[in-house]
């Protein structure tokens, strides 16, 4: 049986979570692009593993091992994946939480492309400043 985008995705960020980062990536194209809005520590456009490893070197840095994303849901076809999430966690004894939205374009059946899309602005800044 083939795997569906579905299915993909959540394995994807079962990997994330484990701490797999290759298990992640499997799940991605090599110039996989995270655009991350904002005015804080993620700022930026990361790709590829090099922006993977940024991304979590800079969760460690800010969160250290605090940092949870609960999935809530996966929406997906062929050509886009839609993953509602919370993120929580902890700084400087401080708890934050906020809801997001990772909006992925694919191509050739992998995850290409993806945008952070926090419900949240504010909190999201305060969260990774």
């Amino acid at each position: 049986m083939t795997e569906t985008v579905e299915q993909m995705v959540r394995r994807a960020y079962q990997a994330f979570a484990q701490g797999d980062f290759d298990g992640y990536l499997s799940a991605c194209t090599p110039d996989w692009t995270f655009h991350v809005p904002g005015r804080n520590r993620m700022t930026g456009d990361h790709r590829g593993r090099e922006g993977l490893m940024t991304i979590v070197a800079n969760v460690g840095a800010v969160a250290g091992t605090s940092f949870r994303e609960e999935v809530h849901d996966v929406v997906a076809n062929q050509s886009h994946a839609v993953v509602l999430a919370r993120h929580t966690l902890e700084r400087d004894g401080r708890e934050h939480a906020y809801n997001t939205v990772h909006v992925y374009h694919l191509r050739d059946g992998k995850l290409a492309e993806c945008w952070e899309c926090p419900a949240d602005t504010e909190a999201f800044d305060a969260a990774w400043a």
